[in-house]
């Protein structure tokens, strides 16, 4: 943040890459703790980027978040 109460510039590919990684290594876990660690992280990004999509006015900015953590809970 800076002094105004704007947020820093967002290195959105990054952050994509960041999401991605994050998944992967919670697909890849071997153990309930670190998926569940891997997936925690995943939403955290996921969260900054639909925040930075929103003040962008990006029309699909709350559907891409939905999108990218439905389906990877597991029983």
């Amino acid at each position: 943040m800076t002094a105004s109460g704007r947020s820093l510039p967002l290195d959105i590919n990054k952050e994509y890459a960041d999401h991605q990684h994050a998944l992967m290594r919670a697909d890849n876990s071997a153990c309930n703790d670190d998926r569940q660690a891997h997936l925690a992280q995943a939403l955290s990004i996921a969260n900054r980027i639909s925040v930075f999509q929103r003040e962008l006015g990006a029309a699909a900015a709350g559907a891409w978040s939905m999108a990218q953590t439905a389906g990877r809970v597991r029983a």
